[in-house]
């Protein structure tokens, strides 16, 4: 039986199953690719499903440019209990009837947490304070609240009310929505303000990401996908550099002397001072060649953020 071929450099796009963390994922990726230079681009509770975007090898160095990108996901809020965690893995803090609500009211409650607003982050957040993360201080028993931080929500659609009744008859509504969002929105902290919002308070019970930037669950394989002995294994799914990068980023194509001159670390004119997005310069072969910034109107050099040398030298 052949060895499996060695995996090269690019982006993985991983449908994440519940349950595992965002570190487990890694941890089993560089095991299949046989590599310990795997990352991911922002994190997924254990609970959430879906895209999870991963990094192998230099396409580590990507990585950075995807974690402010918008994102979209599908979720499920429960109206009427409120939790510790402000999910379904949380304990609950308050039960209140919900089945009152009306649809006007929820409508109108979504439309005020739709737009850019001001959000409190989830107390059991990775977010730190003081060195130590949000959620191991929730943990540890302290009382934690984080400052509000300006986000924006573009999309917030209610798709089906489902009344409902927990164990000890309580009614509750759960909506199953969709949000399209900015880089560093908790949609758990959507679910508890639109629930507080009503008086009812609120939760999150499912999560899917469907999407980061322009990659999604259309281009999102499984880990047994993934595992050799399951199915093809991670080259054939693997995104090369210069495709990852178009999806990410603006592109400049480079001509043969731009090429030449970034790979000896030579600076080259910017195409566009000014441009607010780093840009993916390709070469004329085709290949990623580096990632420029040209954010500065009077610089007339453009800065390359990083350089993709070729693979062995060559």
């Amino acid at each position: 039986m052949s060895a499996e071929p060695p995996v090269g450099d690019g982006l993985l796009v991983v449908d994440k199953p519940a349950g595992w963390t965002s570190h487990d994922v890694v941890g089993r990726v560089r095991r299949l690719c046989r590599t310990r230079r795997v990352g991911h681009a922002g994190t997924l509770d254990p609970m959430a499903t879906g895209v999870l975007v991963l990094g192998v090898n230099r396409g580590t160095k990507l990585l950075t440019f995807l974690v402010g990108h918008d994102k979209g996901y599908a979720a499920t809020v429960r109206l009427g209990q409120a939790t510790l965690t402000d999910d379904a893995e949380g304990e609950a803090t308050a039960t209140t009837p919900a089945g009152q609500v009306s649809d006007e009211q929820i409508a109108e409650a979504v439309a005020a947490l739709t737009g850019p607003i001001e959000q409190v982050p989830s107390a059991v957040s990775a977010i730190k304070v003081d060195g130590r993360r949000s959620y191991a201080r929730v943990r540890g028993g302290e009382d934690v609240t984080l400052p509000a931080r300006p986000v924006t929500v573009s999309r917030f659609t209610v798709l089906r009310r489902r009344d409902e009744q927990l164990a000890d008859g309580t009614p509750v509504v759960d909506l199953d929505v969709e949000v399209e969002v900015s880089s560093g929105t908790y949609v758990r902290a959507l679910a508890r303000d639109l629930g507080a919002s009503l008086g009812v308070g609120g939760h999150l019970t499912a999560l899917r990401r469907t999407r980061v930037g322009d990659l999604d669950l259309d281009t999102a394989v499984t880990l047994d996908q993934l595992d050799p002995e399951q199915g093809p294994g991670p080259t054939a799914y693997l995104v090369d550099l210069a495709s990852a990068a178009r999806a990410a980023l603006p592109v400049r194509e480079l001509t043969e002397p731009e090429a030449r001159a970034l790979g000896y670390g030579q600076r080259i004119p910017a195409e566009q001072p000014g441009r607010p997005r780093p840009v993916a310069a390709i070469g004329p072969d085709g290949r990623l060649v580096a990632v420029l910034d040209e954010s500065r109107k009077r610089e007339p050099l453009a800065r390359a953020l990083v350089v993709f040398a070729p693979a062995d030298g060559g």
